[in-house]
């Protein structure tokens, strides 16, 4: 399956959006983030390429180059966003690593697994007191520490580094090509270890190209964009910076989360900056609309510019999506588009995506123009391959675990599988059917399609749960162990216990089968972890680790009823 039309011309290479935007629009702010005083740090296009020459120059001095890579520990920053367009204006590849890893891993293995791959030249952080311990583990040989605040005995500093002749900077620009690599992203994990995935100039390029032509507002109005999701992770390293990047539009970082606590940053953000284009994962769209539903000037601010809403990394429960689309109705007069897609960190990430409006959640929509789908039944699913210009040509170092990935056609194998929302129709687009890996057999042999059983588990318990974990491998039916919502933590236990029964009844009648009747649950009090491999850092669950992690849960699940709801 793919689009009858060619993706349009574009250009290729990274360095060549920054030099336009430079040259258009140099006093345009680029990037922001708030300082110590409240106040925001603005950096335009103009004064971007000049530090990324100075910069790339200074990296290039100290032996950086395609086969020593810059790793970049920190979590997003302004010092971040200009050693990533550096590098990439000067062919050096850059590693941001999930700050976690040195933080707060046992023995920073993720992270020295990540300098043993790549061999970099230097690793960089902004806080050297912060990352102190992680850079003595990490420095080793002939790479160099880079710090831009409290820094570290024998650290390069960050400003200098900015003072450097950017002379050297002209001469490696000249050599770019669409093949020169932007950046290693690692994989988060989840199924198997982490893997260095290659972004190149191209892939990542073709990949904007494809977001302009579903979004074609970005090309007449440059984009305005809110945003916390994590540069180490595609979503909003490649997706979001880069589309703020190559259309000419403002990325204002945001230092809010969406978990208790670090929120109410978010909604102090979003009552000052009205954003064109907005994402955001289920759970923090859940938070939002609830604080849109009570305070009107919010709403009004943050609709007031808005071309559309866009969530992934996890399933939307049906009650966000609806107040998330009959607030914007009764703010604006009319629908704002509310989307998701489907990709992943090999893809760059952008590969399906849907632009109709809806009355449900979670179409994943058609491949993008460019790319090419392919539906290969397995074990009763249709598994989702693809080939194009924005699919990664494989991972560092690692020619086993690429060959492992792509089919004797060139496809990627993505391991996800899809749904056809019209059987009859595929261009009607797809529902996500789950990870092939992830499903499992009951013990009379059927298979469950453990994403759908999950997203439906999530909207029939109806705002009471915030996800669950499908469980029931070669057991007879099938459970799930449960994350309450907030507003179910306020509930007296009685009256909880009763609505959590009364709903999965209701659910479990409703159901066909007993692939997707869940008769039995448990709430976890216990949070899944990036660390524990439970949850990735876009919010999605990984439920093998989540099953093995919980083994002793599923058990008591399953062998006593002390605990457990029933349907």
């Amino acid at each position: 399956m793919r689009h009858v039309e060619d993706l349009p011309e574009h250009p290729q290479l990274l360095a060549d959006y920054l030099d336009r935007w430079a040259d258009e629009a140099p006093d345009r702010t680029w990037i922001a983030r708030r300082g110590a005083d409240g106040d925001w740090i603005e950096v335009s296009y103009g004064r971007a390429r000049n530090q990324a020459r100075a910069a790339g120059a200074a990296l290039l001095n100290m032996g950086l180059g395609p086969d020593r890579p810059l790793l970049i520990l920190s979590e997003n920053s302004l010092e971040h966003a200009i050693f990533g367009i550096a590098c990439a204006y000067v062919g050096i590849p850059y590693a941001p690593i999930s700050p976690a890893y040195s933080l707060v891993s046992e023995g920073a293995a993720k992270a020295k697994g990540s300098v043993e791959t790549l061999n970099p030249g230097a690793i960089f952080a902004d806080d050297g007191a912060t990352c102190a311990e992680a850079l003595q583990v990490l420095v080793k040989g002939d790479c160099k520490a880079i710090t831009a605040r409290n820094h570290v005995a024998g650290a390069a500093r960050y400003d200098d580094l900015l003072a450097h002749d950017p002379a050297e900077a002209e001469a490696a620009r000249a050599m770019l090509t669409p093949d020169t690599v932007v950046k290693y992203l690692f994989t988060s994990g989840s199924t198997g270890s982490p893997k260095a995935v290659i972004n190149t100039n191209r892939m990542i390029c073709a990949m904007q190209a494809m977001v302009r032509d579903c979004y074609s507002f970005l090309e007449t109005e440059p984009p305005v964009v809110l945003n916390w999701a994590p540069w180490n992770h595609t979503a909003a390293g490649n997706k979001i910076a880069y589309l703020v990047l190559t259309n000419g539009g403002t990325y204002y970082i945001d230092d809010g989360r969406p978990v208790p606590g670090k929120f109410d940053e978010t909604l102090r953000n979003l009552r000052e900056i009205a954003c064109t284009w907005y994402f955001n994962v289920p759970i923090g769209y859940d938070m939002l609309a609830r604080e849109l539903a009570r305070d009107k000037v919010l709403a009004e601010t943050f609709y007031s510019r808005l071309n559309m809403m866009f969530y992934a990394g996890a399933g939307m429960a049906q009650h966000t999506w609806d107040k998330l689309m009959k607030i914007g109705r009764e703010t604006t007069g009319h629908d704002v588009l509310l989307a998701t897609g489907l990709g992943s960190t090999e893809t760059a990430p952008f590969a399906l995506a849907w632009t109709d409006l809806e009355e449900t959640a979670g179409n994943v929509g058609v491949p993008s123009r460019g790319l090419t789908l392919k539906l290969v039944p397995t074990d009763g699913k249709l598994e989702l391959r693809l080939k194009g210009p924005s699919i990664t040509p494989g991972y560092y170092g690692a020619p086993e675990k690429t060959a492992e990935v792509f089919d004797d056609e060139g496809f990627y194998c993505m391991g996800d599988a899809l749904r056809p929302a019209d059987p009859e129709d595929f261009s009607r687009g797809f529902y996500f059917d789950g990870r092939v890996a992830e499903n499992f057999k009951l013990s009379t042999g059927t298979w469950v399609a453990v994403g759908a059983v999950r997203a439906k588990l999530v909207d029939d318990l109806s705002g009471l749960v915030r996800d669950a974990v499908i469980v029931g491998e070669n057991e007879s039916q099938l459970g799930a162990l449960l994350w309450l919502s907030d507003v179910a933590r306020q509930m007296p236990p009685d009256e909880l216990k009763a609505a959590l029964s009364e709903r999965l009844t209701s659910a479990a009648k409703a159901s066909t089968g007993s692939a997707s009747r869940v008769r039995r649950a448990r709430i976890l009090a216990q949070e899944p972890t990036l660390d524990r491999g439970e949850v990735t850092e876009k919010g999605s669950l990984n439920q093998r680790a989540l099953r093995a992690g919980n083994a002793g849960e599923i058990d008591r699940l399953y062998r006593s009823d002390e605990g457990v709801i029933i349907a």
